[in-house]
């Protein structure tokens, strides 16, 4: 591996990690000695990263650097442009054109000879046919809604018994996630009427409300409780 791409890596783990991280921590995911470890973040604070600790201590990258310029391996082009593909195949005009324009500013500061590996790229990720079918639920608004913490009122298709009518219920729901199974898009929420976490499938959400009336709290400590439940269906298999 290069220095180049030692110190991409090394600015990469400080950046996953959102706080101070050890040094010995470091030298294991980069694959290094803390003693070349020490040197890299030596370089790095004298390029202008802003890093803050000590050797024995922790270190801590604070925001608003980025290397110059974008190196990038072949691999890591392709995964690019397959997650692009499966974006926009699967996903609302708005984000597959946020994923689009993404790709062109990367493009734009490619080294050229990684500019071949970008534009011959061996993967192929097609369009599921039911991705726009929906029920008229909008990608797009149901994003914002879960970014914004608006409510919600949906009339959903309960799953009934084999020999039971399938049954509509109302529901006012505070949104937490959007998700793609199994070739379904859901919604993880909260139901406001007994604080039950529940998914919803979109293919059978027969009318959807968006409210203006914000829910209390933050998003993010609900994802946390959800997650944190038993029958999280993380806990049922291997979610990465």
């Amino acid at each position: 591996m290069t220095r180049s791409h030692r110190l991409f890596d090394l600015m990469q783990v400080l950046r996953r990690h959102r706080g101070t991280v050890a040094g010995s921590v470091l030298a294991r995911d980069t694959g290094v000695s803390l003693r070349t470890l020490r040197r890299d973040i030596a370089t790095l604070q004298g390029m202008g990263a802003d890093i803050i600790g000590e050797a024995g201590v922790g270190y801590l990258l604070k925001p608003g650097f980025s290397l110059p310029p974008l190196a990038l391996t072949e691999d890591e082009i392709h995964a690019l442009v397959a997650g692009a593909q499966w974006v926009s195949r699967h996903a609302d005009a708005g984000m597959a054109r946020a994923v689009q324009d993404a790709l062109a500013k990367i493009d734009a500061v490619l080294a050229p000879e990684m500019r071949r590996a970008f534009d011959d790229n061996g993967l192929f990720i097609s369009r599921h046919q039911d991705t726009q079918d929906r029920a008229g639920a909008d990608l797009g608004r149901l994003r914002l809604a879960v970014r914004e913490q608006r409510k919600l009122h949906l009339v959903y298709r309960e799953e009934g018994a084999a020999i039971a009518p399938v049954a509509t219920v109302d529901y006012t729901i505070w949104p937490i996630m959007l998700g793609f199974v199994a070739s379904r898009w859901s919604v993880a929420a909260r139901c406001e009427s007994d604080g039950a976490f529940r998914i919803f499938h979109l293919d059978r959400i027969d009318s959807l409300d968006f409210l203006d009336e914000r829910y209390p709290g933050h998003r993010r400590q609900l994802v946390r409780q959800w997650r944190a439940l038993p029958d999280h269906p993380c806990r049922q298999r291997d979610c990465g």
